[in-house]
């Protein structure tokens, strides 16, 4: 399985990889899965050191890192970015509390074989692009060891590799799979728009029918949207984009609801975070919820998923969540499997 074209490489979007390179990512998953579940050891990265920056809090990413290098053979350090000298780019650092960018990741490049950081909204003022620049300029100067990418404002890839995972575990395919990415309702804004991106990048990139569906003025990012559009038909799938939640629902075979926030009030569109701007589309369409009346839309065998933490009560109801249709747990669990695979192809 192990290949001289993933080793060394940057996991920062799936756009970085072609259809054929996903689908090897995914078969490898695949056989990891197998071989956890049986629990026969496969140490590929034997002694390998994965350093690991967490600027936002994490549930599954950390956990799914920490285990996945420790079945592996390897080891993950958790770097909490205000127990260190905070990494920052140039001209913003602070004396005594902060270094440069270039610096952190040249000393851990030296030290260790892989590096993944995670970082969007607060940490970087909700400036959207800003954490995937970071990221970027951490994979500039780790010139000898791959970046992860574990979220940033723009992409989140390992959630995006899951999540199809997940969908080929249950259909066994994804030729006329129509993969849905819909908004629904939260409370909070704070949410970047790195998952909706990613998992219509991922499905696209399979061949699934990818439709888009979230109330105007939630549109995903233009560049985004034109390279899933490309993706989809080079792989013999499609793409379309909706602004009505039951419509999109009709038919479909897995449904994808999560909150994301507008990106009409964040810099660089807005001249600062207008995010009570934002709170006013979110509570005009309280309506986008996932219960089990949008649900009997979809196809009878439709799949929800969701990347979790989710809104219960909001964006799902515990009936849907909780119900035969979930497979989030499948999902989050896949996390773990990809990242495996990720890990091994470009740490190896």
């Amino acid at each position: 399985m192990f290949n001289s074209k993933f080793r060394g490489r940057d996991f920062i979007t799936i756009l970085d990889y072609t259809k054929s390179e996903v689908e090897q990512i995914l078969d490898f998953a695949d056989e990891l899965k197998r071989k956890f579940k049986r629990g026969q050891p496969h140490k590929y990265l034997e002694d390998r050191t994965l350093f690991m920056i967490f600027y936002n809090q994490s549930l599954r990413t950390r956990n799914s890192f920490e285990a996945g290098m420790t079945q592996l053979g390897g080891h993950a350090h958790f770097l909490d970015p205000s127990k260190i000298y905070m990494p920052a780019l140039e001209g913003e650092e602070v004396a005594y509390s902060t270094e440069r960018i270039s610096d952190v990741a040249r000393v851990l490049d030296r030290m260790g074989h892989g590096l993944a950081i995670r970082m969007y909204g607060d940490p970087v003022g909700w400036i959207n692009g800003k954490a995937n620049r970071v990221v970027r300029e951490f994979a500039h100067w780790a010139e000898h060891i791959p970046v992860i990418n574990m979220e940033c404002d723009i992409y989140h890839p390992c959630q995006g590799m899951a999540d199809i995972m997940t969908v080929r575990e249950h259909f066994g395919t994804f030729r006329g799979v129509k993969f849905v990415m819909s908004w629904a309702y939260s409370p909070s804004v704070h949410k970047p728009l790195s998952v909706p991106h990613s998992a219509i990048i991922a499905a696209a990139t399979v061949g699934c029918d990818v439709v888009l569906a979230h109330p105007e003025g939630l549109e995903l990012d233009d560049d985004v949207l034109a390279a899933t559009e490309k993706r989809a038909k080079e792989s013999g799938g499609s793409f379309e984009i909706s602004n009505d939640m039951e419509e999109a629902f009709k038919g479909a075979h897995v449904v994808y609801p999560k909150a994301w926030t507008s990106k009409h009030f964040l810099p660089p569109i807005a001249s600062e975070p207008l995010l009570d701007k934002t709170q006013e589309v979110f509570d005009a369409n309280k309506h986008w919820l996932c219960d089990e009346a949008k649900l009997k839309l979809a196809a009878d065998n439709v799949k929800y998923m969701h990347c979790l933490p989710c809104d219960r009560g909001y964006e799902v109801t515990d009936a849907v969540i909780d119900g035969p249709h979930s497979v989030v747990f499948d999902e989050a669990e896949n996390r773990m499997h990809v990242q495996k695979a990720v890990m091994s192809l470009q740490m190896d």
